[in-house]
């Protein structure tokens, strides 16, 4: 088949923990290689200030490629800006399957905005249109922690994609039930496939021989986070937790994510925010923030960690969670989305209450005094992760394309 992966608002071969990546661009990624790799013809359009095209995969009669297409002013944009430039984008890749004399057997389509693009698609292609959206704006305006609402104009748009959609998939059955409940999405529209993990690159490693790779001289405990600096992500409960914690037992927290640099920051950021707490509470001196990291890095700062702590408002799947499973780390995350799924509780980590900083102090001095139970949890995650390698993901998703492909 050839398939138009649409990633517009966010390129995934972007660094990841940036204000716009995340899992979803390691989704898109590594979908399009397993698929490339089961002799599948991938295009992923994404927008950028110019035209630019990137090889991803190729594998015999498989091959995975990245198109970028300029949509609206040559710079980078905002969310907001971004929704202005859809049509802009749609035509210009219609403009290129036309002077490449394309044609696509689907479309499948990341995040709202995406979405709306491969509507227009579908009209024009008449061709299966496939919907996968990452988060949705009506769960995300449920959260008061968050503060302000998700736009009219998402959720408007998030309608029409499912209207227009031949199938949307959800990572968890939390965001199928949200689908139903929230966007009324009939059950035979929507289908089950979660996102996978790479089991070659993510795999345990000697704790010690990572600290010593990663320069960390010290054998104090040591917390880690990998995410997007956002107020979702609750990093603000886990710097809450530290100050309830014994000085004398206090781990050091590595925050990966975001713009380490504070001449990159806003003095309104969510980083300088959270600097700004860890000031406040005494606590800045065990707060590293370590800025962005590609994906082969995470693997040593995953190794050199005791615990990873993933305290989200919102999560709909988790593949941080699942990443450090895969190297046999133990997992605290809130109780919400689909790290309830990802994160089995008492068998891979625990499971908190979201925003609540005394559950998560006492998971924490659990874990980190007991030894033999975080590698019990360790050797539990990995266990669980094998179920997602990302050839068995691939495998499921192929099986959906062949069962919309239009003869």
């Amino acid at each position: 088949m050839r398939i138009a992966m649409l990633s517009y608002h966010s390129s995934p071969v972007a660094p990841l923990g940036g204000k716009h990546t995340g899992g979803m661009n390691v989704y898109v990624r590594e979908l399009s290689r397993q698929l490339a790799a089961r002799v599948h013809q991938v295009d992923i359009f994404t927008r950028g200030v110019a035209y630019d095209e990137l090889e991803l995969a190729a594998d015999g009669e498989g091959a995975a490629r990245l198109v970028t297409l300029s949509a609206g002013p040559a710079r980078s944009l905002e969310r907001d800006e971004l929704a202005d430039h859809l049509p802009e984008f749609a035509d210009a890749v219609l403009e290129f399957s036309r002077s490449a004399n394309l044609s696509y057997d689907l479309i499948h389509a990341h995040y709202w905005m995406s979405g709306v693009v491969g509507a227009q698609l579908k009209a024009a292609w008449n061709t299966p249109l496939v919907v996968m959206f990452h988060t949705l704006g009506l769960v995300k305006n449920r959260i008061e922690a968050l503060g302000p609402l998700e736009s009219e104009r998402r959720i408007r748009g998030e309608r029409r994609v499912i209207a227009a959609a031949d199938m949307v998939v959800a990572a968890t059955p939390s965001e199928q039930a949200d689908l139903q409940w929230l966007y009324e999405v009939r059950n035979p529209h929507i289908t089950i496939i979660p996102p996978g993990v790479d089991l070659g690159l993510f795999q345990p490693m000697d704790q010690r021989a990572a600290r010593t790779q990663l320069g960390i001289e010290t054998s104090e405990p040591l917390v880690l986070f990998v995410g997007r600096i956002e107020a979702l992500k609750g990093i603000d409960t886990l710097i809450r937790a530290l100050p309830r914690l014994p000085a004398a037992r206090r781990p050091r927290v590595h925050i990966i994510g975001g713009e380490a640099n504070l001449a990159d920051q806003t003095l309104d950021s969510e980083m300088a925010r959270l600097r700004a707490l860890a000031a406040e509470l005494g606590v800045d001196e065990w707060v590293e923030f370590l800025g962005k990291r590609e994906q082969e890095q995470l693997v040593a700062h995953y190794a050199a960690a005791d615990v990873v702590v993933l305290p989200s408002y919102y999560e709909s799947f988790g593949m941080v969670a699942l990443e450090a499973m895969a190297c046999a780390r133990p997992v605290i995350a809130s109780r919400v989305g689909g790290l309830t799924y990802v994160v089995q509780d008492g068998l891979s980590g625990f499971h908190v209450q979201e925003g609540d900083p005394a559950e998560l102090v006492a998971r924490l001095q659990q874990l980190l005094g007991d030894d033999e139970l975080r590698a019990e949890l360790g050797q539990g995650g990995r266990r669980l992760a094998a179920a997602y390698s990302w050839a068995r993901i691939a495998e499921r998703v192929e099986s959906l394309y062949l069962s919309l492909k239009r003869v």
